[in-house]
């Protein structure tokens, strides 16, 4: 092993420093979002940089992406050091576009729900969510009365 195992931390230690269970953890290197050495009695141990790695996962699970968008944004930044502030601006940069379709998304979901919920009735002639007899079926998965037309909204 390159690294002093001594100045890593243990998968108790990143679970408690990070609020995941360990379960996750092990989650999250199986699926290679994060990664760990070995101990001589082989347990986990992690370099302190995992904990950016993991704060960064659960900010973009937040906003909605999946682990595979995560995982590919991941696989652009350094394994063996912690990423520097223009990695992360170079990452940040490649994601300005989907995070504002969705923030669009979103927008446009919470102004027509209010209208639904404010009737109470789910007005059928004017919800976005309503889909008589799947007429909807060729535009796509989804609502796509609630999607931007550039998502395939009409």
């Amino acid at each position: 092993m390159t690294t002093k195992l001594a100045d890593h931390l243990s998968i108790g230690q990143v679970s408690e420093r990070s609020g995941v269970p360990h379960t996750a953890l092990r989650f999250y290197e199986d699926r290679g979002l994060i990664f760990s050495e070995r101990s001589a009695g082989n347990q986990r141990r992690y370099p302190r940089a995992v904990l950016r790695r993991i704060a960064f996962i659960r900010a973009a699970q937040r906003v909605g992406l999946s682990l595979e968008e995560i995982g590919q944004a991941l696989a652009s930044l350094p394994k063996d050091h912690a990423p520097t502030k223009a990695d992360w601006a170079r990452l940040s940069r490649n994601w300005k576009d989907e995070l504002d379709a969705r923030i669009d998304a979103l927008q446009r979901l919470r102004d027509q729900l209010t209208g639904c919920v404010g009737c109470g009735c789910l007005s059928l002639r004017t919800c976005g969510l309503h889909n008589v007899d799947d007429r909807l079926a060729r535009f796509g998965p989804g609502a796509p009365l609630l999607k931007p037309a550039a998502e395939g909204g009409i």
